[in-house]
């Protein structure tokens, strides 16, 4: 990245309002004044990449939920250098999201490589920023623009704003009609850690980092020229789960105008409640917390031990859990959302029948074949897991929860209008191997339009370029007006009251559009006992 503008001496420097460039490129908010960047490979997107939205969750800190800001606006630094990962490590065992292929969905790691079987060495506790890329001041409307919101995947594991796959740069510069804010929250044990120690509505530390950033971005995007009532919260994968959950736990407040919720929604999880907290207490114990309050005290509430787990290191306890992990030892030290029914609940389909749901339009998408990335293989070079197997997850993960999800927003009425589309393209740099076909997470680069990252694999094609802009402006007419843009575009919403399951948009598939219109029930009756699944349409 070429930096045009400011010198790479002054990153991270911070110093006075009163002596901080002024001009475009450096704005002042209620928490900073920030400093960003032009890159001369996209001259019209101004790029803020490493804005604060909580206070650092390190030190006594560390497993609270995020701390407000104090209000700071004349204190200024540059915000041109992604900020890095909250904590997470990088598996030793070769799988599909760290081979050669799938470049740009790790996150950036320094000098590792992706199968390191060690803590990121680029990740820290200080993580909770987020990044904004935003068009040139001349070209904002004084209503302001539209803002895209977008959390990213990983599983609740992994994941961060500085993934290649999901740098929004060449997608501003190509419309310039819109905003795109990625956020940082913490991930498993740190942001999900189920700690004796904790309250219940401590637990789910990684949803309520996001709903900090939402709440920052709704009292600050002015300044960068967005519209904060016309923000698109959205993400994919566990993101995407994330704005879904988010739809339903600030029902009534949900800041949000709209939702897009890519390749997971609130009906994917089957939600667990594991009341020994035995995964935190084994990992404490395994590092030096196994008698956090010395020998005969009986620490009943846990608070020892987790005074004691701050005292250790974020990278002792990475690793431990990783290689853990990696040598498939037992017991499996899973860091999952915990139901505390304030953020995240037991009872999805009751909540939905209570008509306890934001009354928002959304965008609900899925890939044809989710799960070909998702089930295990011995050796994914020579071999493909069970299509059979494939096809079920597909079923319980993606197409039914995609139902469910339409079907009680449909029951709201004309306030949340459903938008869904159905990914079902294979591309030469995205496929390497015939039997993946759209496979978990292969929209995304089409999406962000950085699919040219896997050119060493295969060349994009005119077809890959065309579609990718197609769905892109999809999306954007549904950010810029979420009950009327779709349809300009020839898109309806959804009625799975319909006789045919109402109207599905697919992008790709096999017959060689770049998009068609199809009956839902095509991919929703598998759910409803009328249609074998077709994995690759």
């Amino acid at each position: 990245m070429k930096l045009d503008v400011l010198p790479l001496l002054a990153l991270g420097a911070l110093a006075r309002a009163d002596k901080c460039p002024a001009g475009p490129l450096t704005v002042r908010t209620s928490t900073g004044t920030f400093t960003g960047l032009v890159d001369s490979e996209f001259p019209n997107v101004r790029q803020f990449l490493s804005i604060p939205f909580a206070e650092p969750p390190v030190a006594s800190r560390r497993w609270l939920p995020p701390q407000k800001l104090s209000s700071s606006p004349d204190e200024h630094r540059y915000a041109t250098k992604l900020p890095p990962s909250c904590p997470q490590f990088f598996p030793a065992v070769e799988s599909m999201w760290n081979l050669p292929m799938t470049k740009g969905n790790l996150i950036y790691n320094g000098a590792q490589n992706d199968t390191s079987g060690l803590v990121g060495e680029a990740t820290s506790e200080d993580c909770l920023h987020l990044a904004i890329w935003t068009p040139p001041v001349d070209e904002i409307p004084e209503e302001g623009l539209p803002v895209l919101f977008f959390m990213t995947g990983g599983g609740f594991s992994i994941g961060g704003v500085d993934l290649p796959w999901q740098i929004p740069t060449s997608w501003v510069e190509r419309t310039r009609s819109h905003i795109v804010v990625s956020v940082n929250y913490r991930v498993n044990i740190f942001g999900f850690p189920n700690a004796r120690g904790l309250k219940d509505d401590e637990q789910n530390l990684g949803i309520l980092d996001q709903r900090a950033a939402l709440e920052w971005v709704h009292d600050n995007i002015a300044a960068f020229g967005g519209d904060p009532a016309r923000i698109m919260q959205w993400g994919r994968s566990a993101g995407g789960i994330s704005a879904d959950i988010h739809a339903y736990a600030y029902y009534e407040d949900p800041i949000a105008e709209s939702y897009y919720i890519e390749s997971g929604t609130a009906f994917s999880v089957v939600p667990t409640e594991e009341k020994t907290h035995y995964a935190f207490s084994y990992v404490a114990a395994n590092v030096g917390c196994g008698s956090p309050c010395g020998e005969g005290c009986e620490d009943t509430d846990g608070k020892a031990e987790l005074d004691c787990m701050r005292q250790v290191s974020m990278i002792q306890i990475s690793n431990f859990i990783g290689k853990h992990t990696d040598a498939k030892k037992d017991p499996p030290l899973l860091f999952r959302l915990v139901p505390d029914e304030k953020t995240f609940f037991l009872n999805y389909t009751q909540r939905s029948e209570e008509g306890k749901i934001a009354r928002r339009p959304a965008i609900i998408s899925f890939t044809a074949n989710e799960m070909a990335s998702l089930v295990e293989v011995a050796n994914i070079t020579v071999g493909h897991g069970d299509q059979d197997a494939i096809d079920a997850g597909t079923i319980d993960f993606a197409i039914c929860p995609g139902l469910n999800s339409t079907a009680y927003r449909n029951r709201l009425g004309d306030d949340a209008p459903v938008f869904r589309f159905q990914y079902a393209a294979e591309h030469p740099n995205l496929n390497i191997y015939d039997w993946l076909g759209s496979y978990h997470n292969s929209e995304t680069p089409l999406v962000f339009g950085t699919y040219h990252l896997l050119d060493f694999i295969a060349p994009s094609t005119d077809f890959q370029v065309e579609m990718s802009e197609s769905i892109q402006d999809h999306i954007l007419a549904f950010a810029k007006d979420p009950y009327n843009g779709p349809q300009e575009l020839g898109w309806e919403p959804m009625d799975t009251t319909a006789p045919n399951g109402g109207s599905l948009l697919r992008f790709g598939g096999s017959s060689g559009k770049i998009l068609e219109y199809v009956d839902g029930i095509e991919v929703d009756g598998a759910c409803l006992g009328l249609r074998k699944y077709d994995s690759f349409p």
